[in-house]
């Protein structure tokens, strides 16, 4: 994902992470369950960013964040669930 800053927007116990670009948005949202645990419940990647690498660099940045914030995350979207399944080195912040 070369362009399209991403934006972690929270509002109480829901938040999301989203890239913008021309009008379209990709997003991964997430419930707060607690203040160790994040759910992860959806990752939506519109046509106009199919192949460009959006949807693993949301879940990239949740790994990032629950890293540096201490947090774990349950996968229940299905998306974050076979990123956590391809990347054996972020089971640290997977709650599974």
């Amino acid at each position: 994902m070369s362009d399209g800053e991403i934006v972690h927007e929270q509002q109480g116990s829901k938040g999301r992470y989203v890239i913008r670009r021309n009008g379209a948005e990709a997003e991964l949202t997430y419930s707060i369950a607690s203040a160790t645990l994040r759910i992860a419940d959806h990752t939506g990647v519109p046509d106009a960013f199919r192949g460009t690498g959006a949807g693993l660099a949301l879940v990239t940045r949740l790994v990032e964040d629950a890293r540096a914030e201490g947090f774990k995350i349950m996968p229940l979207c299905p998306f974050v669930n076979a990123q956590r399944r391809k990347h054996p080195d972020w089971a640290d912040v997977f709650a599974v």
